[in-house]
């Protein structure tokens, strides 16, 4: 059971309650060195005994897919770079859900609330953005790619982990999660262990594979994807829904839902890095 300050609280007010009463006695003479145990000392200690710091040294890549400006700037994002071995747009728009919800937005906000409980834990987390706006565009994929790995941008270490968040923009009749890992030499046998571990921790938290794709496993391999092919570190990407389906939508959308996904994510990275 996790223990709250407001837990610690109750349980110490309803032993008061409980216990019996007792004859008065004098009181025994306290030094004036000696500090007096308020409730409030208590539920301090407690409260920092119980801090996890499961992943702190640890540093995470997020990468929170696409960005909401990028069909403003079709010259812009629509330039080749390269992803490993081929030539790919620097970056797309993304899809939303039929209501216009756009999946940068969705992306972002799952990736916000995966940093608040990363960094919860002691981690230090490396975003590929740092605003989701309308005035902006990319970074494009190469750069996504290569974010984390040991020389690139003058980073001494490697990143532990990188994770790629997407929604998917199928036909609407399909829905649920899939999880795409490189399918190239180097990381691949890392890599594909953190797939195997977001994909667990989506199946635990109750959300459904993919209908539409990878035959009900929810596990994808792909060689053309240039965030996946140019890292170097363990790196999962995951489309977390199909947001052209009404259901997949309504969870994507909304604030709890943003956070079990993020939450499930934050189990994969602890269950990788154990």
């Amino acid at each position: 059971m996790h223990v709250t300050p407001a837990v610690v609280v109750a349980l110490v007010g309803a032993a008061l309650v409980a216990a019996p009463a007792q004859a008065p006695q004098a009181p025994s003479p306290t030094p004036a060195t000696h500090a007096r145990t308020t409730p409030a000392a208590v539920v301090a200690a407690l409260s920092t005994a119980a801090t996890d710091q499961s992943l702190k040294g640890r540093t995470i890549v997020i990468d929170p897919g696409h960005q909401l400006g990028n069909s403003r700037f079709p010259r812009k994002i629509n330039r080749l770079v390269d992803a490993g071995g081929l030539r790919k747009a620097c970056n797309t728009t993304g899809t939303a859900t039929a209501s216009g919800y756009a999946e940068a937005t969705f992306t972002w906000r799952v990736a916000v609330a995966l940093r608040k409980q990363l960094r919860a834990k002691g981690a230090t987390v490396v975003m590929t953005r740092d605003r989701n706006s309308r005035r902006l565009w990319g970074p494009c994929v190469d750069i996504r790619g290569k974010l984390g790995n040991k020389g690139y941008r003058g980073r001494e270490r490697a990143a532990d982990l990188k994770l790629s968040i997407h929604g998917d923009g199928a036909a609407r009749s399909g829905r649920g999660f899939h999880v795409i890992v490189t399918g190239r030499r180097g990381a691949v046998v890392r890599s594909a262990r953190l797939g195997r571990e977001v994909r667990a921790a989506l199946d635990e938290r109750g959300f459904r594979r993919s209908t539409y794709t990878a035959g009900g496993r929810g596990f994808v391999r792909r060689t053309d994807l240039g965030t996946l092919n140019l890292s170097r570190i363990p790196t999962a990407m995951v489309e977390l829904g199909n947001m052209r389906n009404p259901r997949d939508a309504r969870t994507m959308r909304s604030a709890a839902g943003q956070r079990r996904y993020a939450r499930a994510l934050t189990t994969a990275v602890e269950a990788y890095l154990r």
